[in-house]
């Protein structure tokens, strides 16, 4: 099965270990990191969601009219509109985009940063939320006749939607967290299921999770599975391992200097995935063949954190044993947000997508063959 390579669309040159240098949202400096994406083999970047960044949407429409290849993965909170609207406006910017959009739906893992946009639910009740707003827009997006919708979030009469997307029966449907609440609801729903890059046991164990979850709600097919690392990469191990430690300096040396981001919760962190994050990292620095811990542990397990360090090599190595559990979706992003799309999409992604090619030759060439015995009776 092919892999794919997911990148960050992010709107300016800000990163954990350096300080923005222009614009929340400088234009070019957008259109030159998708292009780098673009130019370097990734597949698709991520536009993230924040209750005080540059608005995605419209980013993502802006850059989906520049680029020509690259595909669009969108995180939307389901707090910040009404669902008819979201679909439409998904609708309308698959059109933009020629049929290269996904959306991340994002439930909320921080009460505070929920509550800066209105939104007081808990996180109970947000997946409950999460899994009916995904319910409605995929009806939006195919339903060519007027329904009715009496839900537990959600009440709306004769509604039928005059723009339907490009991709059939509709774009894929991406999701991620770590609770049970949020297998329950990203299994049943998702296309696409995101992880945080954990050891490889943690990895399968979630893995299996989520796919019991798909069972459960009586899904016939699975969620492909995305996980998410930090690459730090260089000609050799040594100079590998010196950039490693180089860069959980910058991250210890920037947070010192800059206040916590606002909803940051000083007895740690509230959503699951990230408390697993910071477990793992007490349980130790290197894990496998190269995940290391101390990036996560240093940023108190925000987001994608986990680093994987050594040469291309290793680091394409370390990949394709996640991909060997079912991870075929690897999202990756580096702290210079530009150099390292580049070197990663330069040294990294050619020697993973030839070794899945080669593996499945291989297993192309032993299916006939397969056949032919068990056909013959041997």
């Amino acid at each position: 099965m092919p892999v794919e390579f997911l990148g960050i669309a992010y709107t300016n040159n800000a990163s954990e270990t350096t300080a923005r240098s222009g614009l929340s949202f400088d234009k070019d400096y957008t259109l030159r990191l998708a292009r780098a994406h673009e130019d370097h083999g990734w597949d698709r970047v991520l536009f993230a969601y924040g209750s005080d960044t540059p608005v995605p949407t419209p980013a993502a429409g802006w850059l989906a009219a520049k680029v020509e290849r690259l595909q669009i993965l969108l995180a939307h909170r389901p707090n910040v509109s009404y669902p008819t609207y979201a679909a439409r406006s998904f609708a309308t910017l698959d059109h933009i985009g020629d049929g290269r959009l996904t959306i991340h739906f994002i439930t909320g893992g921080n009460d505070h940063e929920q509550r800066r946009e209105g939104d007081t639910l808990t996180k109970d009740q947000r997946y409950s939320r999460t899994r009916e707003y995904i319910q409605i827009v995929k009806k939006v997006w195919t339903r060519r006749e007027p329904f009715d919708h009496e839900g537990e979030h959600y009440r709306f009469h004769d509604y039928v939607s005059d723009i339907f997307p490009v991709q059939d029966p509709h774009p894929g449907v991406s999701f991620g967290g770590s609770s049970p609440a949020a297998y329950a609801a990203g299994g049943a729903e998702a296309d696409i299921y995101c992880l945080w890059g954990e050891p490889l046991a943690d990895t399968a164990q979630q893995i299996e999770s989520v796919w019991a979850a798909a069972r459960a709600a009586g899904r016939r097919d699975r969620p492909r599975i995305q996980a998410a690392f930090r690459p730090i990469i260089a000609p050799t191990e040594e100079l590998a391992w010196e950039k490693a430690h180089r860069t959980v300096e910058a991250i210890r040396v920037r947070r010192a200097v800059r206040q916590p981001p606002r909803g940051h919760a000083p007895d740690g962190p509230e959503n699951t995935g990230a408390q697993r994050l910071i477990a793992i990292a007490s349980r130790g620095e290197r894990f496998d063949r190269a995940l290391w811990t101390p990036t996560s542990a240093a940023t108190g397990g925000e987001g994608n954190s986990n680093a994987l360090v050594g040469t291309p090599e290793t680091v394409a190595k370390a990949l394709l044993d996640y991909y060997d559990l079912g991870v075929d979706i690897i999202s990756a992003r580096g702290y210079d947000l530009l150099g390292d799309a580049v070197d990663f999409g330069r040294h990294v992604i050619p020697i993973v997508r030839e070794e899945v090619a080669r593996r499945d030759r291989e297993d192309a060439e032993r299916g006939p063959h397969l056949l032919e015995k068990i056909t013959a009776g041997i």
